[in-house]
C-alpha cells in the first residue's frame, strides 16, 4: 500500500478505503501503565490487519475508526502484524503519522504535519464529535462527522506553502520540544541553550515567525494542559498545580 498522506486521505473520503465503525475511547477511570494519552483529540484508522484496543473496548479492523478525546486514552494489544494511520489535532497543527507492526517491532511508514489556520472548522468537527460519544449508536451520522474531518486535513494539506524556511523548520521544533517538556523548568535561556541558539533569536523566532511572545505560549501551553487535567479528572487546583 502507498502511504502518502494525501493518498491516504482520499481513499478514505471517497474510497475504497471506506470508513466503517466508528469507536470511542475511554476518558474516564484509571489509565493503564503503558496506554498511550495525551492532551490533545485524535484518530487511529485501522489500513490493514486488525488489533485489539482496551481503551475502547473492541478489536478494531481495516476501515474502523478509534476517537481518543483530548486526555483520554486507548492501549492497543498488538497480537498480529497491522498498519494503523494517526491524525493528532494539535492546537497550532495537524499531525500524521502511518506506522505498522510487523509482528515484532514498530516501523514508522510515513509522518508529516500541516499547520492550522483559516476558520476554525476543523475545531467545530472536533466538538461535534465529542458530543458524539453520548450517542455511539449512530454510527452513520458519526463517519460523516470522521469523513468530514479527513476531508478539512485534505483541505490544509493542498493549500499548505511547501517552502518552510529554516527558520519556520526551527521554530516548529522548539514548539514541538516545548509541548513535550511543559510541565519541566523551562526558561528561555535553557530551551535557547537546547538548540544552541541565543535567548534574544528565541525572542525574535517567536515573534517573527510565530506571532507570540515565549513567554506567551509557554504559559498558554501550561494554562491549556491544565484546562485539561480540571475537565477531564477530579483534581484540586494544587494537584493540578504540581501534575
Amino acid at each position: 500500500m502507498y502511504h502518502d498522506v494525501s493518498y491516504l486521505l482520499s481513499r478514505l473520503i471517497n474510497g475504497p478505503l471506506s470508513l466503517r465503525q466508528i469507536y470511542f475511547a475511554s476518558s474516564n477511570g484509571p489509565v493503564p501503565d503503558l496506554a498511550y494519552q495525551v492532551d490533545f483529540p485524535r484518530l487511529e484508522i485501522v489500513l490493514e490487519g486488525e488489533f485489539v484496543d482496551t481503551g475502547a473496548g473492541a478489536t478494531l479492523v481495516p476501515g474502523d475508526v478509534l476517537y481518543v478525546p483530548a486526555g483520554g486514552w486507548n492501549f492497543p494489544q498488538w497480537q498480529a502484524p497491522a498498519t494503523t494511520f494517526s491524525v493528532l489535532f494539535g492546537k497550532q497543527q495537524l499531525g500524521f503519522s502511518v506506522v505498522q507492526w510487523d509482528g515484532k517491532q514498530y516501523q514508522n511508514l510515513a509522518k508529516q504535519h500541516v499547520a492550522r489556520r483559516g476558520p476554525r472548522i476543523g475545531s467545530f468537527l472536533l466538538q461535534t464529535l465529542n458530543e458524539m460519544q453520548m450517542q455511539p449508536q449512530e454510527q452513520q451520522t458519526a463517519r460523516l462527522i470522521v469523513a468530514s474531518l479527513l476531508s478539512h486535513c485534505r483541505d490544509l494539506l493542498g493549500s499548505q506553502i511547501q517552502t518552510a524556511s529554516r527558520s519556520q523548520a526551527l521554530f516548529e521544533a522548539i514548539r514541538d520540544y516545548i509541548d513535550e517538556r511543559y510541565a519541566s523548568a523551562l526558561t528561555r535561556e535553557s530551551v535557547a541553550q537546547a538548540f544552541y541558539i541565543s535567548p534574544n533569536y528565541l525572542s525574535h523566532l517567536f515573534q517573527k515567525t510565530g506571532a507570540i511572545g515565549f513567554n506567551e505560549y509557554l504559559n498558554h501551553t501550561r494554562l491549556e494542559h491544565a484546562k485539561t487535567l480540571l475537565k477531564g479528572y477530579d483534581l484540586k487546583v494544587k494537584e493540578v498545580a504540581h501534575a
